[in-house]
């Protein structure tokens, strides 16, 4: 396993000085930007669009992990791909044609990423690991930040990680949802080796955003 990759949520940002929190999480040793996209119709609340990550790029060099929480994905893609998104992550039941949607994002030149809820069943992505670079499991429902962690999800966890060890591919196993210095270590050891953090990264203000960092590091 790579060393474990932390990617702050901006939802938990402050959203009136949104590029001044990028940068600062960037500075804070971020290695990933999380954006959370809900569309207030596949998830009961909505956030931000194209324009804003758009206006966001210039903000940080770091990686845009993009979380699509909208339905259907595929008319928007070129336009997330466009607006600066570096990996495009879907939820299966976000279109009729996972396969294809995967295409698309490779096709646009990203990463493409498979989101599963709590309750999606892991076979969904057997016969797509050929096209995934990033499997996301979510240890909440989405659609809302400071959830509790789903703690049934640490067996799921432990069961990608020994799927993706078997087909010799380099995914990155991510987990989304009450992550916190408190279960991170646990979280870690069931396999996952990317974090994102919303509250447990921005709580406390830009003066504690790296020692939050390191301590979700550090599991």
């Amino acid at each position: 396993m790579t060393s474990v990759r932390i990617a702050p949520s901006i939802l938990s940002a402050d959203f009136a000085k949104l590029g001044d929190e990028v940068r600062a999480i960037d500075v804070a040793g971020a290695d990933w930007i999380h954006i959370d996209v809900m569309d207030g119709h596949f998830v009961p609340n909505i956030t931000i669009g194209p324009a804003v990550i758009k206006a966001l790029r210039p903000h940080t060099a770091k990686p845009f992990d993009v979380h699509l929480m909208i339905a259907p994905a595929d008319p928007m893609l070129q336009a997330f791909a466009d607006a600066g998104a570096d990996c495009i992550s879907v939820h299966p039941e976000s279109g009729p044609h996972l396969h294809r949607t995967l295409q698309t994002i490779k096709a646009l030149g990203k990463r493409a990423g498979v989101v599963l809820n709590p309750a999606t069943p892991i076979d969904v992505v057997d016969h797509v690991m050929d096209m995934v670079d990033l499997i996301l499991v979510m240890s909440v429902n989405p659609g809302f930040g400071g959830q509790k962690f789903i703690e049934s999800q640490l067996p799921k966890i432990s069961a990608l990680r020994a799927r993706i060890d078997a087909s010799g591919r380099q995914i990155d196993l991510e987990v989304d949802g009450g992550v916190d210095q408190g279960n991170a270590a646990r979280v870690i050891a069931a396999g996952a080796d990317a974090l994102v953090a919303g509250t447990a990264a921005f709580k406390g203000g830009p003066g504690h955003y790296a020692s939050n960092i390191t301590a979700l590091r550090a599991g």
